[in-house]
């Protein structure tokens, strides 16, 4: 049964009026066609989520073709990772399928083509077949090649196929239109000799189809009714389109090629190429290093398939290319992890403490919560003891009223233990802090129902207890390049931009010892420190853990929203009635933004919006809600309202009518953004 929605994205669209035309739902069909000649990155999630998602939708078959076309590039390798990953994003395909299983269907017809006289093989150097195309403005010129007769085509088609020439020597082309306005449409090559064994067939075959030729002929075959492709291939549909007017049998089902934009993410690459560069180059340690967009890398570095799958769906489709900024998937994993990860302690940068008045020796079971965003996640037992590690940073001998950790004199709390108070300190003869010394309330243990227990301090502090510590290394990742958009230089290298502090290695981190127990698919919380997950690399001696995001977005204050009093502590009681003027900041610049919201476009669209929902923390409920009767015509301060809405729908507010009404308002407007901002919701 077809699942109903309110509201469609444009792709969707499109299938909504085909079946409204009389197209039978039952021949809808889809594929997710990648090249095995890389990994999968986070560009190709919205083509996966794009097909897969259509698939579950209808109830439609979808496919996974490799179009391997060319040997040179195509391995084993790259297959198997592909497959891993759709598996691992929560996709199954229905057929598996490889356009090398075609080559013989794709042969016949190219012969068939040479016999209908739309076809020759041409003997010219690539150089001058491209100058006789001509230009987008002057029409090209025919070569010496394209009178040939039928016979002679077909006689060194046959040659080219055994084997008789040398790579690079003959090609066989389309004989389309040399003046057409489409440059794609003057004579495009179809075969080409390449004497390379392939993945599959191994030397069964030396000349190999072009991409063009393979694509939409493996659609035909498969009979897939929905071709959805990225923009790049637009100016490839009339092709596309001839090719299948050359071969169409109208008892078949016709495929349909559709477009929509790419995505791209900010400070990193998406090219193939450029990231096969990064690995060969050994700038990064392989496809699935953490810091790539391979979604082989953001599994590794911690993220899940509902983050991606999160991300895609906020992303939503378009039909013009943008920049999505990187902190949107950041908010994502965050969001994500915050409800699922277990809550542990680890120390990366430990300083000793001693707790002078806890008895020597002793050691006691704390009862520590595994996630407070879940009632059911339970406790881990936590050992605690007089000697411990606390961060270093998280203590100074002398510091202003501003600084809440620990102080000589001041208190803090330990976080489910005891509130401690600082007393002296030793150090060694360089002046290093080597030892903290300080004294607990021994009433005022966590959870313990004493009225000690319920004291209040400004601080609390992670630790660990030094006897039951566990030593493991920490890897902190950080962005790979420091431009937003690294390949956009014309005369730089995007190698240029590198980051060459992504990547910090901490060698003796301490952990509490919950964490020997880890598996690969376990997700943590360090507390106060960020979200991290075990390494491919670890051993039982040797544990690793990957940083995959902190606990808030540092890089927002390279370039801070302006919000004068939001951090200001909030007043406790509001006895005027009013939000507290943080908020009202907050709200304030959403507006700004929005104002201005539907004037922009790429990066600046990207970095609006994840501007706006870090505002949307900020806002309260009953602030945001009289936006909802913004007039029709404030597209924009609308838009950001729905995404500030988003986020509270996000941390808990619970829908009411309004809210609905809000939200179905959007869905019928005609903004495409503010519906897919809706729609986002509504999901």
């Amino acid at each position: 049964m077809i699942e109903e929605r309110d509201s469609h994205n444009f792709i969707e669209q499109i299938i909504v009026d085909d079946l409204a035309a009389g197209f039978s739902s039952d021949k809808l069909r889809f594929r997710f066609p990648p090249e095995p000649n890389g990994y999968l990155h986070i560009g190709h999630a919205a083509s996966i989520c794009l097909n897969f998602g259509l698939g579950e939708m209808y109830n439609a078959p979808v496919n996974l073709r490799f179009d391997d076309t060319n040997p040179a590039k195509e391995e084993q390798e790259y297959v198997d990772a592909i497959k891993n990953d759709i598996q691992w994003l929560g996709f199954q395909w229905a057929t598996e399928c490889y356009s090398s299983d075609y080559f013989q269907q794709l042969y016949d017809w190219a012969i068939q083509l040479i016999k209908d006289g739309k076809a020759y093989v041409d003997g010219q150097s690539a150089d001058v077949m491209a100058s006789q195309k001509g230009t987008p403005s002057t029409p090209g010129v025919a070569g010496p090649f394209r009178g040939a007769s039928v016979d002679e085509n077909l006689a060194l088609f046959a040659r080219m196929k055994a084997g008789e020439f040398e790579q690079g020597s003959y090609v066989l082309r389309a004989k389309i239109d040399m003046a057409s306005p489409n440059m794609l449409m003057r004579d495009p090559i179809l075969y080409r000799i390449v004497k390379r064994a392939h993945h599959r067939t191994g030397n069964d075959w030396c000349i190999y189809p072009m991409y063009d030729w393979t694509h939409g002929e493996s659609d035909y075959i498969e009979q897939i009714s929905h071709s959805l492709c990225t923009l790049e291939f637009k100016m490839h549909r009339e092709l596309y389109d001839w090719f299948l007017d050359q071969l169409y049998d109208p008892a078949l089902l016709r495929p349909k090629q559709r477009e929509f934009a790419r995505r791209n993410l900010s400070y990193t690459v998406m090219s193939k190429r450029k990231l096969l560069e990064l690995v060969e180059g050994k700038t990064v340690t392989g496809w699935d290093d953490p810091r790539m967009p391979t979604i082989s890398g953001l599994r590794r570095r911690g993220y899940t398939p509902d983050s991606i799958r999160k991300f895609s769906d906020l992303s939503g489709i378009s039909k013009r290319d943008s920049v999505t900024d990187v902190s949107l998937l950041e908010y994502c994993i965050r969001e994500d992890l915050n409800k699922s990860a277990t809550r542990v302690m680890a120390v990366l940068d430990p300083v000793k403490l001693v707790i002078t008045n806890y008895p020597s020796g002793k050691t006691e079971m704390l009862e520590a919560e595994n996630n407070p965003e879940d009632p059911n996640s339970g406790t881990h037992e936590l050992p605690f003891s007089g000697e411990l590690y606390i961060e270093r940073e998280d203590f100074k001998e002398d510091a202003g009223n501003k600084f809440f950790r620990l102080t000589l004199g001041n208190e803090v709390r330990l976080k489910s233990a005891y509130i401690i108070k600082g007393e002296s300190v030793v150090k060694d003869a360089s002046g290093n802090i080597t030892e903290i010394h300080c004294t607990a309330d021994l009433e005022s243990r966590s959870g313990s129902g004493t009225e000690a227990s319920t004291r209040k301090v400004k601080g609390t502090l992670h630790w660990v207890s030094i006897q039951h510590a566990i030593k493991a290394e920490v890897r902190e990742y950080d962005r790979l390049f420091l431009d937003e958009a690294p390949d956009s230089h014309e005369e730089k290298s995007f190698m240029q931009f590198i980051n060459p502090e992504s990547l910090k290695v901490i060698k003796e981190a301490y952990m509490e010892p919950f964490l020997k127990d880890a598996s690969l698919s376990d997700k943590f919380q360090f507390q106060r420190l960020g979200y991290f997950t075990l390494d491919k690399d670890s051993t039982s001696e040797n544990l690793v853990f990957n940083k995959t995001v902190g606990l808030r977005d540092s890089w927002a204050k390279q370039n801070p929203a302006p919000s004068p009093q939001a951090n200001q502590p909030k007043p406790q009681n509001n006895q005027g009635g009013g939000l507290p003027q943080g908020q009202r900041s907050a709200l304030n610049e959403i507006q700004k933004i929005a104002k201005k919201y539907t004037n922009l476009s790429g990066e600046k669209l990207a970095g609006a919006r994840a501007d706006i929902a870090k505002l949307a923390e900020e806002v309260s409920y009953e602030e945001l809600e009289p936006l909802f009767q913004t007039a029709a015509k404030k597209v924009g301060t609308r838009i950001g309202a729905m995404i500030a809405l988003s986020v509270l729908l996000n941390k808990g507010q619970d829908r009411n009518s309004e809210i609905e009404a809000f939200i179905s308002a959007g869905l019928a407007d005609e903004n495409e953004e503010l519906v897919n901002e809706a729609k986002g919701i509504k999901n």
